[in-house]
């Protein structure tokens, strides 16, 4: 009885963390978490990758070579659609274009991460040799781990939440916080849509790795894969956020422009993935190089360290050497011997 006295006096309810969990200080340098949420999400997100792309037989320095490019693209991306998606906080009445930089306060959009981050990929693979659609198949479940850990961002910042409920898991926001809704009671508990997405996404991660083992999703599939799966979460968890975002009507239907993109790339990334399935069967599995940039082969390192090329034989050409005997289609020949020459100078010889 003591131990359903205690659970029935707990808090049925999510908190929020601090305020002052949202950032803290190294000396003269202010690091905020949701940034290091994005960058842990990243990490994560490039280990798994390049453990795939090793899978793939595939060279994991080119990883980090597209990688170089993506990321800073996709960052940039994410943080222009999230402008132009919520444009009030910026362009409205009270709007402060100094916001707009300042990604640490959270805000970042998928579609435009994922599209201009795919504009960076596509340089990285061309410098590389790689084809785009291999890279992609490599990096969609990371990108969605990724999106994953960053989503516990939006949790210390207090944002992203959903509309009220009266459920167990609850979110409490802090009634002081810039984003508590006005004309709300202080003690209103929120959808927790972080979580719902959070949860989604590694759902989400296990299947695609499941779905890639059992059919092996080449040539793109894999990336549309993640895209459907993705969206078809994203619809139902955007449509519960009450957050400020721009609102889009069609066939007298208003809902956010998230909704509505979500909606649109479910239906494209199923199309494409259809697609990519017939198309699969009649041309086989891809290579994961551009044609003409396949890798030249290498020598092989024997376990003992020493190093030697592999030639391939024919009847015509296989034959060893052993001492002065040729031993070629099972005849043996004599060598001609030939007399051992001192290396010694010679008059013309210019050595001395």
């Amino acid at each position: 009885m003591g131990i359903v006295s205690t659970i029935g006096a707990l808090p049925l309810s999510i908190p929020s963390p601090p305020a002052e969990w949202a950032s803290f200080s190294l000396g003269p340098l202010t690091l905020y978490t949701y940034a290091l949420c994005i960058l842990a999400g990243i990490v994560l997100a490039l280990m798994l990758t390049v453990a795939r792309w090793k899978r793939y037989g595939g060279n994991p320095d080119v990883i980090w070579d597209v990688a170089i490019w993506a990321i800073p693209f996709g960052i940039l991306g994410g943080r222009l659609y999230h402008v132009f998606s919520s444009p009030d906080a910026y362009f409205g009445p009270d709007g402060d274009l100094s916001r707009i930089p300042r990604i640490w306060e959270g805000g970042l959009g998928i579609w435009g991460a994922i599209a201009l981050g795919a504009v960076g990929a596509w340089i990285g693979c061309r410098r590389s040799g790689v084809r785009l659609s291999a890279f992609a198949d490599a990096a969609a479940p990371g990108i969605l781990l990724a999106q994953a850990v960053g989503r516990l961002g939006n949790w210390f910042n207090q944002e992203l939440f959903g509309a009220p409920t009266t459920l167990p898991w609850g979110l409490e926001i802090d009634p002081e916080n810039a984003n508590f809704p006005d004309g709300m009671a202080a003690d209103t508990l929120f959808h927790p849509t972080f979580l719902y997405e959070m949860l989604w996404n590694l759902a989400g991660v296990a299947l695609l790795l499941l779905l890639d083992k059992r059919f092996g999703l080449r040539g793109g599939m894999m990336f549309w894969a993640y895209a459907a799966y993705y969206t078809a979460g994203r619809v139902w968890i955007e449509a519960l956020r009450i957050d400020d975002a721009e609102l889009v009507t069609f066939f007298g239907v208003t809902q956010r422009l998230n909704v509505w993109t979500s909606i649109l790339v479910l239906i494209g990334a199923i199309a494409v993935l259809i697609y990519l399935g017939v198309k699969r069967k009649s041309t086989g599995t891809q290579s994961l190089y551009l044609p003409g940039r396949e890798p030249a082969p290498t020598d092989e390192t024997d376990a003992d360290g020493g190093i030697h090329s592999h030639q391939a034989d024919t009847e015509e050409t296989n034959s060893t050497t052993r001492g002065n005997l040729v031993e070629t289609n099972g005849s043996q020949e004599n060598l001609p011997e030939t007399e051992a020459t001192p290396d010694t100078p010679r008059e013309n010889d210019s050595r001395s």
